[in-house]
């Protein structure tokens, strides 16, 4: 028999899916876990023998008993896991940030909405009975005007390298500075320092100015020698503390501000009050949250839209962090790129830090290139053309408007995307261009042709002189003219060899598995 009150499934079960999983389990929700890494599934299994455990994704995808899941897995994946699990028709709660990319968050946003599904994102701090309590002394007045608001969270311990302390720090303060005050910032600025992984900042200073003359600083840091989670509001009757490291989380200090003869100001200080505040876990009342939107199919505190609001102010610091180009007509290693002299850069182009635009190319209006892009010669990019971070584009090659590439993608010489299928010299057809995807860490060989309108799976390899007609999947390794799929790749670009639907790569050792027509990643090569 099913249990009807277990219909959750948790996917990632590593540093914070182990706190989601002891949730889920204690509010009897939860149906199964899953995760890529065998090692962490027999991990989990110790500590909670009865559960059904698995390191399919699909699995929990195609179980028609599953009707929402719960997503911990890094933040590179959300976008790909979240879009399949709406995709399915399951109910999504996601950790934050909601994607990495504006344009994919919105696209999730869109999906749920056409799909009628709760789409939840993890921003804890909404939850805390502290910062709920804060936002209760704003709204009654009794800490007068706000005047600056900002927060410090800080930390040695573990250290990412698929994100930095922006993306994986920041939205938390954020989401409640945003909740606090009603309003989203008119202006963004962000700075910050890389210490040790290039291009992996490991502190970041975030400045936000509001319409209503509110301003705000947002410090995180993981390089710093204990740890403090502080949110500070500064009003024009008292001062309150957010400390969530302290034992009493949430302080008010009355301090006031006297001016002697009207001309100078004297502080006159107040000891602090201790605010009472519940005692109860912030992830537990956030996935309590959730089960109750979901059953009785109420929108969530933080849903979609806030995800996509903090996602924004995550883009917009995230450029300014990342020195983007505003004045592309020349080189300037100030920003930390390179435009060669002899080629053109349209104004408002987006260029990141690291990258280079060799001999003769053109990178047209509304373009973005992404960190440590390498551009050949002779390449044309636009307009409005988007291109992830550590892409090798080689020369002559053009990407035209309604190509997209992903993170780490290779376009070998002369290789060629469409945008209209039909086209003709004498009809205008801008209007029928049909959008190109090629997803991250792809290699399209010297020549190949991708013909408009397909998707290029992730790691996906195709063969000098292809021509690729339809969808390519994940890992897939096509050739021909058309392409037809003659086998599988690893991660790492190695021809995959299989005996018995299992193979061990033997270049990096990645190991994957054969379900019917799909590759089942078993270790080592998400992405």
């Amino acid at each position: 028999m099913v249990n009807q009150n277990k219909f959750i499934g948790l996917i990632g079960l590593g540093y914070w899916g182990k706190n989601i999983l002891r949730n889920l389990h204690g509010l009897g929700v939860l149906h199964t876990a899953c995760d890529s890494d065998p090692g962490i599934v027999a991990e989990r299994k110790k500590g909670f023998p009865g559960l059904h455990f698995t390191t399919s994704l699909n699995e929990i995808l195609k179980n028609p008993d599953i009707k929402a899941v719960a997503i911990s897995t890094p933040a590179a994946t959300h976008y790909e896991i979240v879009k399949q699990s709406l995709l399915a028709g399951k109910d999504v709660f996601v950790e934050k940030p909601l994607a990495l990319a504006m344009e994919e968050g919105k696209e999730l946003v869109a999906l749920a909405a056409k799909g009628e599904r709760i789409l939840m994102v993890g921003h804890i701090l909404q939850y805390h009975p502290a910062v709920i309590k804060l936002k209760e002394l704003i709204s009654q007045g009794e800490l007068g005007k706000v005047q600056y608001i900002y927060s410090n969270r800080l930390n040695i311990g573990k250290v990412r390298t698929e994100e930095n302390i922006l993306w994986s720090f920041a939205p938390h303060d954020i989401s409640v500075i945003l909740m606090l005050l009603e309003e989203e910032p008119v202006k963004i600025s962000s700075f910050g320092g890389e210490y040790l992984n290039l291009n992996i900042y490991d502190t970041t200073l975030t400045t936000l100015e509001f319409k209503n003359g509110v301003k705000g600083h947002i410090f995180v840091n993981w390089l710093h020698p204990y740890k403090e989670q502080k949110l500070i509001v500064v009003g024009s009757k008292a001062m309150a503390v957010f400390d969530d490291v302290s034992d009493e989380k949430l302080f008010v200090y009355p301090h006031k501000i006297e001016w002697k003869n009207g001309k100078t100001p004297i502080a006159q200080k107040a000891d602090y009050v201790v605010i009472p505040v519940e005692r109860a876990e912030p992830l537990k009342r956030e996935l309590e949250h959730f089960i109750q939107c979901l059953r009785e199919r109420k929108r969530p505190k933080t849903d979609g839209l806030e995800g996509l609001k903090v996602l924004n102010i995550l883009t917009l610091a995230g450029e300014t962090l990342l020195g983007v180009k505003d004045d592309p007509q020349k080189e300037d290693k100030s920003k930390g790129y390179f435009i060669h002299e002899s080629s053109h850069v349209d104004e408002g182009v987006w260029i990141g830090e690291g990258s280079k635009v060799w001999h003769f190319s053109h990178v047209l209006k509304g373009s973005k290139i992404g960190r440590n892009c390498i551009i050949g010669q002779n390449v044309c990019i636009g307009p409005e053309v988007k291109i992830g971070d550590r892409c090798k584009i080689q020369n002559n090659v053009s990407v035209y408007k309604g190509v997209t590439l992903e993170d780490e993608v290779f376009c070998g010489p002369s290789c060629v995307f469409t945008n209209v299928y039909n086209p003709r010299a004498f009809i205008e057809r801008k209007s029928e261009f049909k959008e190109t995807i090629v997803k991250r860490g792809s290699t399209i060989g010297a020549n190949a042709t991708i013909i408009c309108g397909t998707t290029i799976g992730k790691y996906a390899m195709i063969g000098s002189g292809a021509v690729v007609r339809k969808d390519v999947p994940d890992y897939a390794l096509v050739a021909g003219v058309p392409a037809e799929q003659i086998g599988w790749v690893c991660k790492c670009g190695t021809t995959l060899k299989f005996n018995h639907d299992h193979s061990i790569c033997s270049y990096c050792g990645n190991e994957y598995g054969l379900e019917g027509d799909t590759l089942v990643i078993i270790k080592g090569g998400n992405g």
